[in-house]
């Protein structure tokens, strides 16, 4: 009877200190967890930002900016004098899709062993899989810091609509930044809506952020699979090619036209973060298949797509930006299982152009 009397207190106590803990974990929130990291140190950094869904891939998908930046080579790599520093943005087209990281644009830029401007051509991928400008602009806003001699922006009309700005997820669950680049870059969003992701005091305890801790966890331990395989998704021997039999539609968001339906204020802030830029209209899928008359593949109508290449070319010869269309650089049996996913040598093709174009910034 005593030693339970005894032990009345102790789980009294106990229970006491893991609520306190758990509400001030609230206060520790503005912490940058994130960037702490075993990858550049125990691990070699990843060659792209974690993404994926599978124990196989020894990967995962997360929101944390800081980790994300924190595991990839480019945090861990002081810029060497002699190199020239390329930071390639965009979707899951640039992270590489079904492609090694060798094989990716950045993997094909760097076996070039190039030269620019007397200086040693270093790309870094830092594509991720989401089709959307915002998020380009929240990770151009962080790479800036990486101090890039030249930033290659690869982009396609599926990341335009205004619809779609605040959806992607990383975006969605990275409001306080999202605030902050609406500020800065004085973009026209509604920093209020309900698509972003803003938790109450209690969605910040321990309790309730233990899968953000648990995900940064577990990203220190695929460092060391990712270590020793170089694994990073899942590449299946067969998969379902790229649709070249398409649907008889020319819908686009809705849309009967792109006037005002775009966001070309994210994409004026995302040029204006670094000095030196080129934009690229990324190659894609051009089907000879059913319905191509009206459609160009599963994305994009006709009649959208040739108006968004109108305005983005305008748009960029009016700001006298470097601009690149390279929309039908790529013949339709060099995509893998999206019109947007370019096979090895799909992407040989893409790097060969990039490359010139990297080193006509020397001229």
């Amino acid at each position: 009877m005593e030693s339970r009397t005894r032990l009345y207190p102790l789980l009294l106590k106990t229970a006491l200190i893991f609520v306190l803990f758990n509400l001030t974990f609230i206060f520790l929130n503005d912490l940058p967890l994130g960037k702490i990291s075993l990858y550049n140190s125990l691990f070699p950094g990843r060659e792209r930002f974690p993404f994926g869904e599978t124990r196989a891939s020894y990967n995962l998908s997360l929101f944390d900016l800081d980790a994300m930046f924190a595991s990839h080579v480019l945090a861990g790599t002081e810029k060497a004098p002699d190199e020239y520093r390329v930071l390639l943005i965009g979707d899951s087209s640039v992270w590489g899709t079904l492609l090694t990281p060798e094989q990716t644009l950045a993997g094909q830029l760097n076996a070039s062993a190039s030269n620019a401007c007397g200086k040693t051509i270093r790309a870094y991928n830092l594509g991720y899989p989401t089709i959307v400008l915002t998020k380009d602009l929240m990770m151009l806003d962080q790479a800036r810091e990486y101090q890039p001699d030249l930033v290659i922006w690869l982009t396609t009309l599926e990341a335009f609509p205004n619809d779609k700005q605040l959806t992607s997820p990383v975006v969605a669950n990275n409001a306080e930044r999202v605030e902050d680049l609406i500020t800065n870059y004085q973009i026209p969003l509604n920093a209020s809506e309900p698509a972003l992701v803003k938790p109450s005091a209690w969605e910040q305890t321990l309790v309730s952020q233990r899968r953000a801790l648990a995900d940064l966890l577990r990203l220190q331990i695929y460092g060391a699979l990712w270590a020793s395989t170089g694994i990073d998704q899942v590449y299946p021997q067969d998969y379902e090619r790229a649709q070249t039999d398409l649907e008889a539609s020319d819908d686009f968001h809705g849309l009967a036209s792109l006037e005002n339906a775009l966001a070309f204020e994210v994409l004026d802030a995302g040029m204006s973060v670094v000095p030196h830029m080129i934009l690229v209209n990324e190659p894609m899928l051009i089907s000879s298949g059913r319905n191509s008359d009206i459609r160009y593949n599963f994305f994009y109508p006709r009649w959208a797509y040739d108006e968004y290449r109108q305005q983005l070319a305008e748009h960029a010869t009016n700001r006298n930006w470097r601009y690149l269309d390279l929309w039908d650089l790529v013949p339709a049996d060099e995509f893998t299982n999206s019109a947007i996913h370019l096979t090895p040598a799909g992407e040989g093709l893409l790097a060969n152009k990039i490359l010139k174009a990297i080193q006509a910034e020397c001229k």
